[in-house]
């Protein structure tokens, strides 16, 4: 695995890795706003049922008498009365009578426009008997992202990573435009769909494309970066939301900007370390050579040719080439292991993640403020999870995150109801964990798997995790039983899943494996070390003893 010295030879971390990770990784602060952003295009407003055409709203206490109260003395939101009803007292002063018949919300709502002046929800009426439409909506975009995960991540192994990003880019920036424009809803969950699909794509392939660039003592840093970008994306959400708080502007503002992406995403240059592993070694030099060029390594660039290409690249030439099959991940023991454990971990950071995240008007306080803390949470989350990943390894930062994340919500179940800023600050904590191990998995999954498989790989992984999302919200159902059940499902779930990490094998500062092989000839050297360990054990007990002697 000489791959890492050439990178070096051509300039490491030089001017091109600057300006490819860049504009590789800009795209992702509105991928951010696109995963979470039916919070606030989606959001519920407060509303009530709208009185027949013939009533006389002008005349006072008019629309009092068609709306039956609760037990807080709020208008019902899915009944008014069959007819006006007067008699006692309501709470503006008029008088009203509440024991009429009542019927559902026949002639459409009133909905209060003062935070939000357009949602999808107001638009399509998506409330009471069609209030489950709106978390369809959600659902189906996660189905896109697992659609994608799969689709684009076994292309991006096929086809390279490159050619598949330039897809994803141009058909975020035509599906999201689309869904600004859509007639209705079932068109509008269309384009949602596919807009998922891409960004599975844009998340998949941003990373593998820049690690693979990148030297070895550069990789957690890259990882940190894309978190802290994706991050930074969830305050952009915020203020673009707040200053565009029509739905549809919005939902065009956060997807034109990827016509943009689509443009420049033509000048990235394609994985060295890809084309090496499919075999294409004239491919493989021209990258490299054009790589020193912009680093300024140009005498270094023209020593390299194919001899010293196959030289330094023999093992990946040999055994790379037609191993990138999905099945891979199930018939060989080596990645079958990893396949399993790292499916856990990518299910259940996931599925408690967006348990927390989709839920943002539960909070009780401004959607606008609790978006800013939950992306704030992060930058300290993602610095401390880095320096963690650099000191001490990929595995207890995974082990650690997932685990301090799934305490804190189970804490957060048997915290009393009204001690919200309690409550709060605790979910606050385990999403900062969870943005934590996200931003460690992504960084382990690449690193674990093999080039000729790694997209693959991150492909599975990123399915299992929209399964995980997609599951969340029927978790939260579960509240229905007792209001605390789903944070339990939430806690216990990470809590079980950190176990599996015990079962990887460590990264830190090693080389990627670029072959099946590789992985297991890692897997054998750790089964060696610690045989020999073993044997020291009982030699150290037995050394007194022959001193006595």
């Amino acid at each position: 695995m000489a791959f890492n010295d050439l990178l070096l030879q051509v300039g490491g971390a030089g001017r091109f890795q600057q300006i490819q990770v860049t504009l590789v990784v800009l795209p992702l602060l509105l991928m951010a706003s696109h995963n979470t952003l039916q919070n606030f295009t989606a959001a519920v407003p407060t509303h009530h049922c709208r009185p027949p055409a013939d009533a006389n709203l002008s005349k006072d206490g008019e629309l009092d008498a068609w709306l039956p109260r609760d037990r807080q003395g709020r208008p019902e939101s899915c009944l008014r009365f069959t007819s006006p009803q007067r008699g006692l007292p309501s709470p503006n002063g008029t008088e009203t009578n509440s024991t009429g018949a009542t019927e559902p919300c026949t002639h459409g709502w009133i909905y209060d426009n003062s935070t939000f002046p357009s949602t999808i929800v107001m638009e399509w009426d998506l409330v009471c008997s069609r209030r489950a439409l709106r978390q369809l909506a959600q659902s189906l975009y996660m189905v896109g992202v697992l659609l994608g995960a799969m689709i684009f991540g076994h292309l991006a192994d096929r086809l390279g990573r490159r050619k598949v990003l330039i897809l994803n880019y141009l058909q975020t920036a035509v599906s999201g435009t689309c869904a600004a424009f859509a007639p209705n809803f079932p068109v509008y969950c269309a384009f949602r769909l596919l807009s998922g699909m891409a960004l599975a794509g844009i998340s998949l392939n941003c990373m593998t494309l820049n690690v693979e660039w990148m030297p070895i003592h550069t990789r957690a840093c890259v990882g940190t970066l894309i978190g802290y970008v994706y991050s930074l994306g969830q305050f952009l959400l915020a203020g673009v939301a707040y200053a565009v708080p029509h739905w549809r502007y919005l939902q065009l503002l956060v997807s034109v900007p990827f016509f943009a992406f689509f443009i420049y995403s033509w000048f990235f240059i394609e994985s060295a370390r890809w084309y090496s592993s499919s075999g294409r070694l004239d491919l493989t030099l021209k990258a490299l050579q054009r790589v020193a060029w912009i680093n300024g390594k140009r005498e270094e660039g023209a020593s390299l040719s194919m001899e010293v290409l196959r030289a330094s690249l023999q093992k990946e030439l040999t055994l790379g080439k037609g191993q990138a099959s999905a099945m891979e991940l199930l018939r060989c023991p080596a990645l079958r292991r990893l396949f399993l454990c790292l499916s856990m971990l990518w299910f259940a950071t996931s599925f408690a993640y967006y348990g927390l995240v989709m839920d943002l008007q539960g909070f009780g306080v401004s959607i606008y403020l609790i978006q800013v803390i939950f992306g704030a949470v992060d930058l300290p989350a993602k610095l401390v999870g880095f320096l963690v990943i650099n000191s001490m390894g990929r595995r207890p930062a995974q082990m650690a995150s997932l685990l301090l994340a799934g305490i804190c919500i189970l804490i957060n179940g048997v915290v009393p109801q009204d001690q919200s800023v309690v409550r709060t600050s605790l979910a606050v904590l385990g999403k900062g964990c969870l943005a934590a191990s996200f931003n460690c998995i992504f960084l382990y999954t690449g690193e674990l798997y093999p080039t000729v498989i790694r997209q693959t790989g991150l492909g599975m992984g990123s399915t299992l995790a929209r399964v995980g999302s997609i599951v969340s919200p029927l978790v939260s159902m579960t509240a229905e039983i007792y209001p605390s059940v789903p944070l339990f499902i939430y806690g216990a779930v990470p809590v079980a899943a950190s176990a599996a990490t015990a079962l990887l094998p460590e990264t830190l500062g090693q080389p990627l494996p670029d072959t099946a092989q590789d992985v297991e000839n890692r897997r054998g050297k750790r089964r060696q070390l610690q045989q020999e360990r073993k044997q020291m054990v009982p030699l150290q007990a037995s050394a007194p003893a022959k001193d006595g002697l």
